[in-house]
């Protein structure tokens, strides 16, 4: 790979790209997570909004960024990743602006929504990147490595919204302007770093093949995919509740207060990195069993998580918050990752991890809401974790079987 040029020898651009990306997630979910413990302290700042009402800042950010995902693909695809990247950020940086100046809850959700429709210009940017410039033997650890941006921002968001804010130090809205210049930052990263691609209407066509590759609905919903859009929204149904819940849960539920809840909450973050790199090594050392590697993953994220909110005792609460980011959505979804772009259709990569990620994602728009209304009706949010751990068991369910069935027909016809 060709090196940036300067007087000392920089790392391959495929390098740079990881590093690159994993600034990006970091200051993303920094944003993501940054209100989750404090969710009272912004209830009686708004006059004692409803928990369906604090849920909704989570669901109309993702409602935004969901709906962003396969535009963002598309054009992606057509006019280039920087293109879309920078402008993506901006607004991000514009909605997050919007929330820390708000004076209402509505302002905070036009908020919300402008900056999931610009963070959901990133996805399809960065995986399409790595499909394009990483190694296919390194692709599943790089993947990893990117999204312990995830961890490291959540883990960030989560302790420093606690401790500075949930103990009365700052008000909640400097963290907020705090996120925004790191946005700023990260636009500046972005174009000085990541390089401008040629746009496929330009590039020399030299065959009547190589002629504006056609995107084709069907090569995006062959069942291979399907199953990991299914596999892809139980995955994350979860995990966007423990995102948005958890701190809460805690507090109101499993006794934790003050800092402890912030710290409690990012261990399932932290954990997530080196069961991430473990088990992403572990996938590309043995390609031809990512499937089973999937399934058993999310079998024992399954089995953790319900051992975790089921116990009255705090240490063992603690060990299943732990056991169930090593061996949950940060440690599987690289794996799920790198198995689906194998067999990415040509030339609508970013389209491809757009649609994915627009099925996956559709809990995060779901959850948080849903999840405060069941808080609202019952006094408890066991009962969606009960349900969390429902959907997860009938995804890999699903999964499993539709593999199973045209893998069975792959070996018959050959």
């Amino acid at each position: 790979m060709e090196e940036i040029k300067g007087k000392n020898k920089r790392a391959p651009y495929w390098k740079q790209i990881i590093y690159i990306l994993t600034i990006g997630w970091i200051v993303i979910w920094i944003y993501r997570t940054v209100l989750t413990p404090i969710y009272p302290i912004i209830s009686d700042y708004f006059g004692g909004a409803s928990d369906a009402q604090l849920g909704n800042i989570s669901s109309f950010y993702f409602l935004g960024y969901v709906c962003m995902q396969i535009p963002s693909g598309l054009l992606v695809d057509k006019i280039g990743k920087k293109r879309i990247l920078i402008p993506g950020f901006l607004l991000f940086g514009v909605g997050a602006l919007i929330v820390g100046l708000a004076q209402s809850m509505n302002v905070v959700f036009i908020g919300s929504i402008l900056a999931g429709l610009g963070c959901g210009t990133y996805y399809g940017v960065a995986y399409s990147l790595t499909a394009e410039h990483v190694p296919v033997s390194k692709r599943s650890l790089s993947t990893a490595i990117v999204n312990s941006g995830t961890a490291i921002g959540s883990g960030l968001g989560l302790i420093s919204s606690s401790f500075l804010v949930g103990t009365g130090r700052l008000p909640w809205q400097v963290l907020i302007f705090v996120t925004v210049g790191l946005i700023l930052l990260s636009i500046l990263m972005f174009s000085r770093y990541i390089r401008a691609d040629q746009p496929q209407q330009t590039k020399i066509i030299h065959t009547k093949e190589e002629a504006k590759p056609k995107l084709s609905l069907k090569a995006l919903f062959k069942p291979r995919m399907v199953s990991a859009y299914i596999l892809y929204f139980s995955t994350l149904y979860t995990y966007y509740l423990i995102d948005t819940w958890l701190p809460n849960f805690l507090e109101t539920e499993k006794g934790f207060s003050g800092t402890s809840v912030g710290l409690a909450s990012s261990l399932v973050f932290f954990t997530a990195i080196p069961g991430a790199l473990i088990f992403s090594r572990l996938a590309d050392e043995i390609p031809k069993k990512k499937i089973q590697l999937i399934i058993l993953l999310e079998l024992l994220a399954a089995a953790v998580l319900f051992l975790t909110v089921t116990t009255t005792n705090q240490t063992i609460l603690v060990i299943g918050i732990m056991a169930y980011g090593f061996f949950g959505k940060l440690a599987v979804e690289p794996i799920i990752i790198s198995w689906l772009g194998e067999s990415a259709p040509k030339g609508s990569v970013a389209t491809m991890y757009g649609v994915f990620n627009f099925f996956g994602m559709s809990a995060s728009v779901i959850v948080p809401s849903l999840t405060g209304k069941i808080s609202d009706l019952t006094g408890s949010k066991l009962y969606a974790f009960y349900l969390a751990i429902g959907i997860i068991g009938i995804g890999t369910l699903l999964f499993y079987l539709i593999n199973q069935v045209f893998l069975k027909k792959d070996l018959d016809s050959k």
